[in-house]
């Protein structure tokens, strides 16, 4: 059984332009009806389609259903950056948000029957780090995890079993509860991957392991029998409602913690990743 914790960067870092836009659009007669939001954000599994749409109905008090989000099309939906480095729901997020709220200001204030804003959210800018002291600030938000990790190590074999998982995160706010725990899991299933299985090898710039025979990814077999995801809501002064990210966060501390948890269980300290058994029996017989 072992501890770990870890850190990682929202959105873009060291300086790089952060940006996000949105467009909301509301209309009906006497009172909000209806809404459509724009905002080219892209949702590779990670729910954030839904999630720009919770926090426009949040906005706007309407139900969800009447809420229309046009994501897809760079035509109709502007720029709201990539969907990496955590940070679609934050940034996104922030741009409907404030969008929703500026639409909605402008109707009420006005006896129009659809109203359109449009709002780019750029956070506090970045910086390099000092070559000298290490200054600087590189990243203008950042998402915390930590886990336990409880393993079976077979000394005959080499083989490492992830037993139980617990992974805490800290989300800001969840906007959709249910995507946060699914979200941490997937990505566990990653970690597992990323720490036991996936050893990409080369040799004179031609891939040695191109098939799934020989680059191993988890399977639900791979997986533990019991992860407890824990959620905690520390409200983050950028994000919609206090949201940020949780994305990758589940990846970072896994590794480290499964190290220590091998250590604990069979005292060695493996350097080298994927922890695969060819590489557990070098250490166990060194």
């Amino acid at each position: 059984m072992a501890n770990a914790a870890g850190m990682k960067n929202l959105g873009y870092s060291f300086g790089y332009p952060e940006q996000s836009t949105a467009t909301v659009e509301v209309q009906g007669r006497g009172e909000v009806e209806s809404a459509v939001v724009r905002a080219g954000a892209a949702d590779v599994g990670q729910g954030s389609h839904l999630a720009l749409r919770q926090i426009a109905s949040e906005v706007l008090e309407l139900p969800l259903e009447q809420i229309t989000l046009i994501a897809d099309d760079s035509s109709q939906a502007p720029n709201a950056g990539s969907a990496s480095a955590s940070r679609l729901t934050l940034m996104a997020g922030r741009a409907v948000h404030d969008a929703a709220e500026q639409a909605l200001h402008q109707y009420r204030a006005s006896d129009e029957e659809r109203v359109t804003a449009t709002v780019q959210f750029r956070p506090a800018a970045t910086t390099m780090l000092s070559g000298e002291d290490g200054s600087g600030i590189p990243n203008y938000c950042y998402g915390y995890a930590a886990q336990a990790v409880e393993v079976e190590v077979d000394t005959l074999t080499g083989q490492v079993r992830v037993c139980k998982i617990i992974s805490v995160h800290d989300v800001g706010r969840a906007i959709n509860m249910q995507q946060v725990e699914g979200q941490i899991e997937g990505c566990l299933a990653q970690a597992i991957g990323y720490a036991l299985l996936e050893d990409l090898k080369t040799r004179d710039g031609i891939i040695l392991t191109p098939h799934l025979s020989t680059y191993l990814l988890p399977t639900a077999l791979d997986m533990p029998d019991e992860i407890v995801p824990i959620v905690m809501e520390l409200a983050d002064p950028h994000g919609p409602f206090g949201a940020r990210g949780v994305a990758e966060m589940p990846l970072v501390p896994f590794l480290p913690a499964v190290a220590i948890a091998v250590h604990d269980a069979v005292g060695v300290w493996l350097t080298e990743q994927p922890f695969t058994p060819e590489r557990i029996l070098a250490a166990l017989f060194a």
